[in-house]
């Protein structure tokens, strides 16, 4: 297990440690439907919820009802709790917002980003590129590029307004990195994105970034349709 895992796992059990139940619930929950324990459709029992979260149902009811002010879980008539699932049109447009600000966030990174911010993209990139068959690995690296993405644009505001967008993000679904030639495609077109910013041509940068959410775009619909 590497280092940074453990170190992670101990400051979660510290932070857990200080927090309020409604808070641990709502933190467990959130964390749960982020990873597809809990995916887009599925309907969340509040019992069994509490039994996969560790937790007793009263913190967990409170869960629910900030997920559903957050707009994550949405309330069906004799159905109960379930985790939205984003429309076609709400995905394109999720999508189209996405394309606008790491477009922005690229063309950035080319003028702001360090050197060492530029391999690190670029080593995140070569580990996720090893994934294969870890969908679970390729989502959690793939988060990481594009965090350190938003990093080296060097603006609070960008970082902020891409934060904004975590509610829906976690409503896509199943990722499509699971896939071997999905997951190369993915690879190549970050190379292509790390490589303008080493250049620090802001056009190129910003181009290759519109380029491959273009290309997920095409996947996630790809994947409604099947």
């Amino acid at each position: 297990m590497r280092l940074d895992t453990i170190t992670m796992g101990i400051m979660q059990e510290s932070d857990a440690a200080d927090l309020s139940q409604g808070e641990l619930a709502y933190r467990r929950l959130n964390e749960a439907i982020r990873s597809g324990t809990f995916r887009p459709g599925d309907r969340l029992r509040e019992v069994e919820v509490a039994a996969r979260l560790d937790l007793s149902r009263t913190p967990v009811r409170e869960a629910m009802r900030r997920l559903e002010a957050d707009g994550v879980v949405e309330h069906r008539p004799r159905i109960g709790a379930v985790v939205r699932t984003l429309s076609h049109s709400e995905l394109v447009e999720l999508y189209e917002m996405r394309i606008v600000l790491e477009r922005t966030a690229a063309g950035m990174a080319a003028k702001h980003a360090s050197a060492a911010e530029a391999d690190e993209m670029a080593d995140i990139n070569a580990e996720l590129a090893g994934t294969a068959g870890d969908a679970q690995a390729a989502v959690a690296l793939n988060e990481r590029f594009h965090r350190c993405l938003y990093l080296g644009a060097r603006n609070r505001f960008l970082s902020d307004a891409a934060r904004g967008l975590n509610n829906a993000l976690m409503l896509l679904g199943p990722t499509t990195l699971a896939g071997a030639a999905r997951l190369a495609e993915v690879c190549e077109q970050h190379d292509a994105i790390v490589a303008a910013i080493r250049a620090g041509d802001m056009a190129e940068a910003g181009a290759a970034a519109e380029r491959h959410l273009q290309t997920s775009l095409r996947a996630r619909l790809k994947g409604v349709r099947e």
